[in-house]
């Protein structure tokens, strides 16, 4: 179940940092393990190839002193996205965080 969860953060992660500037895997895995994830190559591939053929990013290679290096940028279906998902992060993490009332007046789960 928490790698669900994490499997989520990563994808958002992914995203948010491919809308500032062109991101690939090497830096990305470096980035996110900044934060705390350990991930694989095995995994982090398979997610970026994923996101892509989903329509939330696009790659073009580079080569960069002999080697070809994929370079991912968000797309405007990403961007929708991550827009999207932005307020309801918040509200999530604020729930959690205990930083305002979970539910509105007559609300759930009370």
């Amino acid at each position: 179940m928490l790698r669900s969860f994490f499997n989520g953060f990563v994808k958002l992660h992914i995203l948010h940092h491919a809308s500032t500037e062109p991101v690939y895997g090497a830096a990305m895995m470096e980035e996110l393990k900044r934060h705390g994830y350990d991930i694989s190559p095995g995994t982090l591939y398979p997610t970026l190839h994923s996101l892509e053929g989903e329509g939330y990013l696009e790659s073009n290679q580079v080569n960069i002193g002999g080697k070809i290096r994929r370079y991912y940028t968000i797309t405007p279906t990403g961007k929708e996205a991550l827009f999207a998902a932005r307020p309801k992060i918040r509200e999530l993490f604020a729930e959690i965080l205990g930083e305002e009332e979970p539910y509105p007046k007559g609300g759930c789960c009370r």
